[in-house]
């Protein structure tokens, strides 16, 4: 019995026009026209089709075929149409295994296309810690930097404070020196004035001796004097001078003190730098792993593409049919019993 789908008067209607061309009739050229069904249940419309035109042509016949020829061709029908069958079946295995094959490729592929599924979002959970770790470390980058910022603040302070210092040293050096300048030039100038009055006075008063022994001695006792407060200013000065001395080894302590923090500054400075140039290798080192992570996803979206492209392509190719298969079944028996090549060739 036929199946549903494509009826006898659909074959019977594409017959007519193959007809209607100049073409016989066939399995493959039925289903070219009809654009549908399946080559059994076109064939048994076509062997239906066949026996109403024999017999058509019986009922027209002035005389009978002899039976003889009848059976033959009866027989030979039988042959043709169990060969067909035979071939159909082994098309039908064929392609229930290519089907069964695909299938197989289908769930291979799936397979595939889940673990590339997984491995997809482990990579995109590594590539997210590693975006995070790399956060962490453009942060600490960032305070290290304005640690760096704040010790440079520092040392330039400590320069500024060093340089003061040193302007008060020279200033204090040149205070010194120009008092200790005054202070000879003062004597210096009262013996000249001392000097010069004695020499008035000996000139004035020669004749007084007594007078100029009175006056020299108290030139001498002024002298003398004067040797004590020129001694006692003298050891002021010297005081001050061991004062200003006394400051300036104090001055000169703060001094190394300053260029001792200087030192520490310029070499946590040194190590801050150290460490900014080893975090941004670090980040480098980061950003060339996430590019190559980045790299291995984009290949294994590529592979996605190939293999549901290979999945498509499969999915078609079970619909085709072998050429042997196709080539039985369009291989019509004539009227003598022999079969004919088709006039087409089988896509």
């Amino acid at each position: 019995m036929a199946r549903t789908g494509v009826q006898y008067e659909d074959v019977q209607g594409a017959i007519d026009t193959l007809q209607a061309r100049g073409e016989a009739p066939s399995v493959q050229k039925i289903r070219e026209v009809l654009g549908t069904g399946s080559f059994t249940t076109i064939s048994e419309h076509l062997r239906e089709w066949r026996m109403r035109r024999e017999a058509n042509r019986e009922l027209s016949a002035p005389l009978a075929m002899p039976e003889p020829v009848m059976r033959l061709a009866e027989s030979l029908w039988d042959n043709a149409q169990q060969a067909a069958e035979e071939a159909l079946a082994r098309y039908r295995e064929q392609a229930d295994q290519q089907v069964a094959e695909a299938r197989a490729a289908m769930q291979e592929a799936q397979r595939q296309v889940e673990d590339a599924g997984q491995r997809e979002a482990a990579l995109a959970a590594h590539l997210a810690g590693t975006e995070q770790r790399l956060e962490q470390r453009s942060a600490a980058l960032a305070r290290v930097e304005s640690e760096r910022d704040q010790w440079q603040e520092r040392a330039r302070q400590f320069e500024e404070r060093l340089a003061r210092t040193l302007q008060q040293l020279d200033k204090l050096h040149k205070e010194s020196e120009q008092q200790i300048q005054a202070h000879q030039q003062a004597l210096a100038d009262r013996d000249a004035q001392q000097l010069a009055r004695l020499n008035q006075e000996e000139q004035r008063h020669e004749a007084a001796e007594a007078r100029l022994m009175s006056l020299l001695d108290e030139a001498r006792q002024e002298r003398v004097s004067a040797e004590k407060r020129y001694a006692a200013s003298l050891a002021q000065l010297e005081k001050r001078q061991e004062s200003m001395q006394r400051q300036l080894h104090e001055a000169q302590a703060a001094l190394t003190r300053e260029e001792k923090q200087h030192r520490e500054v310029q070499w946590a400075r040194s190590r801050a730098e150290e460490r900014i140039d080893t975090l941004r290798h670090e980040q480098s080192l980061l950003q060339a792993r996430i590019d190559d992570q980045k790299r291995h996803i984009e290949e294994q979206a590529a592979r996605l593409r190939t293999l549901d492209a290979e999945l498509m392509r499969r999915t078609w190719e079970q619909g085709e049919i072998s050429p042997e298969a196709r080539r039985a079944a369009n291989q019509p028996l004539t009227k003598e019993g022999a079969r004919t090549e088709p006039s087409e060739s089988v896509r």
